[in-house]
C-alpha cells in the first residue's frame, strides 16, 4: 500500500471517529430531552388528574344542591 493510500485511509478513519463522537453527543442530548419531556408529561398528567378530581367534586356538590 502506498503512503497516499494509507493517509487517505487514516483521514477516512478520523472522519468516522469524529462522526461517531458527534453521534454519541447528539444521542446523549436526545436522551436528556426525552427525559425532560417524560418528566413534563408526568407533571401534566398529575395536574390533569387534580383538575379532573376538582371538577368531579364540584359537579357532585352542584348535584347535591339541586336535590335539596
Amino acid at each position: 500500500m502506498e503512503q497516499s493510500e494509507v493517509q487517505a485511509l487514516a483521514d477516512k478513519l478520523d472522519k468516522l471517529i469524529k462522526r461517531c463522537e458527534k453521534l454519541e453527543k447528539d444521542n446523549a442530548l436526545l436522551r436528556e430531552l426525552q427525559d425532560d419531556w417524560n418528566r413534563e408529561r408526568a407533571q401534566l398528567m398529575h395536574k390533569n388528574d387534580l383538575a379532573k378530581n376538582k371538577i368531579e367534586a364540584m359537579i357532585g356538590r352542584l348535584r347535591a344542591l339541586e336535590h335539596h
